[in-house]
């Protein structure tokens, strides 16, 4: 029997990017053709949802497969339970090349420690990259802890390493997890430095409805914001030429996506921690082995169900412990069970729960738990908001409380205390809106 080649597998991963900056969803600006053509040719994951809109947490989640109450890194500044098990560990394991280029943000140190990289074996990266680095000094750290400086804006040089790490490691079956710090914002700055001349070409055109209305931020920065996210989509597509270029195209899955979005301080304070559609919504689209021509999912994916995937594409059995699972038995219709909701979990700004079904969002929070070094979760909650994402797609008209959507209310808190218990948590009270 002939051996076949198992496949190779990029994450391209973004930071802070909202859905609504690429085509495939209504951007009207051209940012993201190479990003578009990648959704249209291979699987489009329409509905994808970040499952914890916070650096950190969503970053334990989709290392290990497991919600961030689960790995204990509820919040920044918490590293992950030691032991587990996370995608460098896996990959490595069943005999592949991996390797890891950009921001982590899973450490408690920069260097990094060997015993906190998850397993990759190459190791081109900094724990917090927002910090060792800015748009045109991005500084890494090597697999020896020695500080290694990349030439060019910021996105150009950490994809230039990754560039290298593909010509190196062709022959073997490879995993590179390419981790962008863009569009986030440059934190000691508080602006979102796009390379030079790219910020004017954006700055006063196209803003998303939710935006238009609410502000925040937005005038200021989305010129700057598109940019950055106009650079990333041309990275994405030189990683692209250079897999064709090395006859590698054929043999390689490439996962796009993001760790949460942006609502540009129109929810709270700063630009996430909320499960507004801004901070939670998030572009996602696989190319390549089984995801060609999958065509368009319409189900609701969470963060947290990439991992499990990414394995099972690779032919690598899925932990039983994973609370994501895996979407390849949805391409071609093989099978339509899929839950009906995505849950997400809140910390930092406040200690919340919410979920998204096709129609509704359904938010809690714990009213007297709202500090950075609150608890991971909450015995009692307070319902939030209630949105109709038919009606209200930018959600501007929060409902909570309404006689009218009483019974709406009742069955979306019934389910959310459901996902709550699955995901490992204790079941909490919540207490009704005041109603009006």
């Amino acid at each position: 029997m002939k051996n076949v080649k198992r496949q190779n597998v990029i994450v391209f991963f973004t930071d802070q990017q909202r859905w609504d900056s690429t085509g495939v969803h209504g951007n009207p600006l051209g940012l993201t053709p190479n990003f578009d053509s990648m959704a249209a040719g291979g699987t489009h994951v329409a509905n994808s949802f970040t499952c914890q809109p916070v650096c950190g947490p969503a970053r334990s989640c989709l290392q290990t497969g497991l919600y961030a109450t689960t790995t204990g890194c509820y919040r920044n500044g918490v590293v992950p339970r030691p032991g587990q098990k996370m995608l460098g560990h896996y990959f490595s394991k069943a005999g592949y090349s991996t390797g890891y280029i950009g921001k982590w943000h899973l450490a408690d140190q920069d260097p990094v420690p060997v015993e906190q990289r998850g397993g990759y074996q190459h190791w081109l990266a900094a724990n917090l990259l927002e910090f060792s680095s800015d748009s045109y000094r991005c500084e890494v750290f090597d697999g020896k802890g020695k500080r290694v400086r990349l030439p060019g804006y910021r996105v150009d040089g950490l994809t230039d390493a990754a560039i290298r790490f593909v010509e190196t490691h062709q022959q073997d079956p490879f995993f590179l997890f390419l981790s962008f710090l863009e569009p986030h914002h440059q934190n000691e700055f508080d602006n979102y430095p796009a390379p030079d001349g790219y910020s004017q070409r954006y700055q006063g055109r196209w803003m998303p409805a939710d935006l238009e209305e609410l502000g925040g931020s937005s005038a200021r920065h989305l010129g700057g914001y598109w940019g950055m996210v106009k650079r990333l989509d041309e990275a994405l597509g030189r990683l692209r030429d250079t897999l064709k270029s090395l006859a590698l195209a054929d043999n390689t899955i490439i996962l796009f996506t993001s760790d949460h979005g942006c609502h540009f301080k129109t929810r709270n304070a700063e630009y996430k921690r909320s499960c507004h559609e801004s901070s939670i919504r998030v572009p996602t689209a696989f190319y390549g082995g089984p995801f060609t021509g999958g065509g368009q999912l319409r189900q609701l994916i969470s963060l947290i169900d990439l991992p499990p995937t990414l394995l099972d594409a690779a032919g690598i059995a899925i932990p039983p412990a994973m609370q994501g699972r895996s979407i390849l038995p949805l391409l071609g219709g093989r099978s339509s069970a899929w839950p009906q909701e995505v849950f997400v979990q809140i910390s930092e700004s406040q200690v919340g729960r919410a979920i998204r079904t096709h129609r509704w969002k359904y938010g809690v929070t714990a009213p007297d738990k709202n500090s950075w070094n609150d608890s991971r979760s909450s015995d009692e909650y307070v319902e939030q908001y209630l949105y109709d994402l038919e009606a209200d797609p930018a959600e501007l008209n929060n409902l909570v409380g309404a006689k009218t959507h009483a019974d709406v209310s009742h069955d979306l808190k019934r389910r959310l205390l459901a996902r709550m218990v699955e995901a490992g948590e204790a079941r909490p009270v919540i207490h009704a809106a005041t109603p009006r």
